[in-house]
C-alpha cells in the first residue's frame, strides 16, 4: 500500500485569505487536517484560521503540544503527535498540518515532522510556503521590509540587553519576535539610540483585532499580547 503524504501548510498570520492557492488546494484536498490543540479545550489559533476552508467531510485532529521548555515533555509531546499522525500515513490517508505563518519560520511543524521521520524514516513529508509575521507586519504598516543593501536581522527572543546591542550594531532593520515579555528593556536601549520614533509594534498581526504602536516615545511601559511584534529601522 502507498503512504500518505504529511503535507505541512503555511496558513498565515492570522486573515484566513494569506494562504497560497497551493495551500488551499492541498488543505482542502486532504481527507485528515492536523493543526496544533488550542488552550482549555479552545479552538486553536490555525483551527481558526482555516475553519471557514474545511469541508464537512474532512476529519480534523488537533495535537497538543504543551507550551513549556522542558525538552523532555516536548519530546514526549512529539512523539505522541507523530503516531497519531503516523495512524493514518500508513493506511495511506493524507494528513495537512495547518501551520500557523511559514511552514520553516520557527514552526512547531518543523519538530512534528523531525519527528516522524526518526520513528519512521519511511513517512512522506513535504511543505507548502507562505506569509509569516515580519512580511505581514511590513505590509500592515506599509513600508518595505528591507531595500538596497539593508541589512536585516530577525531575533526571536531577547534574553540579554547585549545581544540586542550586538545585532543594533550591525543590523540596519531588526525584528524582534515575542516581544511582551522584553518590552521595558528594549524601550530603554532604543531610547538611548534614539530609535523610538522609527520603531513599530504590531500586535495580532492581520487578525480581526489587530493593534499598531507607533512612536513609542510615550509609552515606556505597554501591556502587549503574546503575538506582538516589533519593527526597529534605524
Amino acid at each position: 500500500m502507498q503512504l500518505g503524504i504529511l503535507y505541512g501548510v503555511s496558513v498565515g498570520t492570522g486573515d484566513p485569505e494569506l494562504i497560497t492557492v497551493k495551500g488551499l488546494r492541498i488543505l482542502q484536498n486532504s481527507s485528515v487536517v492536523a493543526f496544533p490543540a488550542g488552550i482549555n479545550n479552545r479552538s486553536g489559533v490555525a483551527q481558526n484560521i482555516i475553519s471557514s476552508w474545511l469541508q464537512p467531510q474532512q476529519q480534523i485532529l488537533p495535537l497538543k503540544f504543551p507550551y513549556v521548555q522542558d525538552t523532555t515533555t516536548l519530546k514526549e509531546a512529539w512523539q505522541r503527535a507523530s503516531e497519531q499522525v503516523w495512524q493514518y500515513l500508513e493506511q495511506g490517508i493524507n494528513v495537512a498540518f495547518a501551520c500557523l505563518g511559514d511552514v520553516s519560520f520557527y514552526s512547531t511543524f518543523t519538530y512534528l515532522a523531525q519527528t516522524l521521520q526518526q520513528l519512521h524514516p519511511e513517512a512522506k513529508v513535504e511543505t507548502i510556503p507562505g506569509v509569516c509575521s515580519p512580511m505581514a507586519i511590513a505590509s500592515i504598516l506599509k513600508i518595505p521590509l528591507t531595500v538596497n543593501h539593508q541589512r536585516l536581522a530577525i531575533l526571536p527572543a531577547i534574553y540579554t540587553v547585549q545581544e540586542l546591542e550586538a545585532t543594533l550594531d550591525w543590523a540596519e532593520v531588526v525584528i524582534l519576535l515575542k516581544i511582551s515579555s522584553v518590552y521595558r528593556q528594549v524601550w530603554q536601549i532604543l531610547k538611548q539610540r534614539s530609535l523610538l520614533h522609527s520603531s513599530w509594534i504590531v500586535e495580532k498581526a492581520t487578525f480581526p483585532e489587530q493593534k499598531i504602536h507607533n512612536d513609542l516615545s510615550n509609552y515606556p511601559e505597554l501591556k502587549l499580547s503574546y503575538f506582538s511584534i516589533m519593527l526597529i529601522s534605524q
